[in-house]
């Protein structure tokens, strides 16, 4: 035993490459049987992580990469703070009720101050919540007029894959309209077609992910008006907001879509998107208290003091929530309008450079009209090519990039595009550096054509 603490010892004053601890492999799968010292285990796992991407060059992730010092440093700070324990953070909870009333005055809730939403730990958990408030209120509805719950429904766009967890964990038939020909989002007149007397919701996406367009919410609620003064049914809706959310208010003002419509009962939004937050927060608020069911909050007094949750998750990390007020003070909104305008004109520049290039069809290009800033494209249809989109993507990773190429769903799947997500810390710079990669990849094909063009199976099958 002492021969092992002097050992030890020694080692803290030598090279760390030069120690015991790193000239062997650690184990893998099993704990080890002995400790090691902090920067020899630090420099193991800071090691394998070079392993990884380069997260700014990651152009498939809606995700925020780029990160304020400021903010870095709230972080650190905040560590230690559990969101659910309100009792012993109260300030940290009064934090996240202001964010949550920030954000109903940013969607312009009939009456902001007395709101009720919540944060999560991303828009996925906020948009299971609000389908849960969607089904839970259906089946009161039902039950007071004596009829079946039996068979609920919900209707979307083609949606990000947490709709068709929600559809499944709680039984709920995902009416998910599917694209045809050129029409790759919701319409009314597709909506009002799948409604019925056991429709819980309506959920339109302001930012659909495999496009980036977003859904006409305000012609969906009017059609449901309508519907509603010819038959009877009042069918609620839900915007998922995941990254529109944070965009629409500060660049698209013109666009009708939040509680300026009496039909839309409830929003969810990502934090860690287009709210400039690190990853781990999202938000839901409803439009008024009546909308979120009183069975879904629960009461707990085991921390210290009671307090209602509404929230899947439990204990789950205060920082991210405390750097979301941070953001609000810090960039207001000309701040927002400045971040996000800057990330339109990016894709904007992206979209008239590809469309340059001869060999592909822009389908979205990145105006604040048009949806979130990402740029999506097809391959000119009737050209020959001497590649796929999926060796384009594949060719850049060579140099980092991750451009991702992939099939529509249904009933498009015969059509790949390839898309660019622009966030904050992603410029203009960047993106001349990009385009320089990409004319290059296509000079390499040029030269070296396929003649078997990369499938999307193959792509899979080749990055996992």
């Amino acid at each position: 035993m002492l021969h092992h603490r002097e050992s030890v010892r020694d080692e803290m004053f030598d090279e760390v490459f030069a120690s015991s601890d790193l000239s062997v492999s650690m184990p893998k799968y099993r704990i080890p049987e002995r400790e090691h010292l902090p920067r020899h285990a630090y420099q193991v796992v800071s090691d394998e992580l070079l392993l990884d991407g380069n997260s700014r060059q990651n152009l498939a992730t809606f995700c925020q990469t780029w990160l304020e010092p400021e903010v870095r440093a709230l972080m650190a700070e905040t560590l230690d703070k559990n969101m659910i324990d309100k009792d012993e953070y109260p300030q940290t909870a009064a934090i996240e009720a202001r964010c949550v009333h920030i954000l109903a005055d940013l969607w312009n809730s009939p009456d902001a101050a007395n709101t009720l939403g919540t944060s999560t730990t991303g828009s996925s958990e906020a948009a299971m919540l609000g389908g849960m408030a969607l089904l839970w209120n259906w089946r009161a509805r039902r039950r007071a007029a004596g009829q079946s719950t039996d068979r609920p429904n919900l209707i979307t766009g083609p949606v990000q894959v947490c709709w068709h967890k929600f559809a499944r964990y709680w039984d709920v038939e995902l009416r998910e309209i599917p694209m045809e020909g050129d029409r790759f989002l919701m319409t009314p007149e597709e909506v009002v077609a799948r409604v019925d007397e056991n429709t819980i919701g309506v959920v339109p996406t302001l930012g659909v992910t495999y496009t980036g367009g977003y859904e006409p919410v305000q012609a969906v609620s009017e059609a449901l008006d309508r519907l509603q003064t010819e038959t009877g049914l009042d069918i609620p809706i839900h915007v998922d907001g995941a990254s529109g959310g944070f965009l629409a208010p500060f660049t698209a003002t013109d666009i009708v879509w939040d509680f300026r419509l009496p039909r839309v009962k409830s929003i969810n939004t990502s934090g860690h998107k287009f709210g400039l937050a690190p990853l781990g927060v999202g938000w839901i608020v409803w439009r008024d208290a009546s909308d979120l069911p009183k069975e879904l909050i629960f009461d707990v007094n085991y921390l210290g003091g009671d307090m209602p949750t509404f929230a899947l998750n439990f204990s789950r990390p205060g920082g991210q929530i405390v750097v979301q007020y941070y953001n609000f003070l810090r960039l207001g909104r000309e701040g927002y309008r400045k971040v996000h305008q800057s990330c339109y004109d990016t894709a904007m520049f992206l979209a008239d450079e590809i469309g340059k290039l001869g060999h592909f069809d822009i389908i979205n290009d990145g105006s604040p009209e048009a949806g979130i800033p990402a740029v999506s494209w097809k391959l000119k249809e009737g050209v020959e090519h001497p590649f796929s989109l999926f060796d384009l993507a594949d060719r850049l990773r060579t140099r980092g990039w991750q451009v991702p190429a992939y099939t529509m769903p249904a009933n498009r799947e015969d059509l790949a595009i390839q898309r660019i997500l622009v966030r904050a810390g992603f410029g203009r710079d960047e993106a001349t550096l990009l385009m320089d990669d990409y004319r290059d990849a296509i000079a390499h094909f040029d030269k070296h054509p396929i003649t078997v063009p990369m499938s999307e199976d193959e792509a899979g099958s080749f990055h996992h």
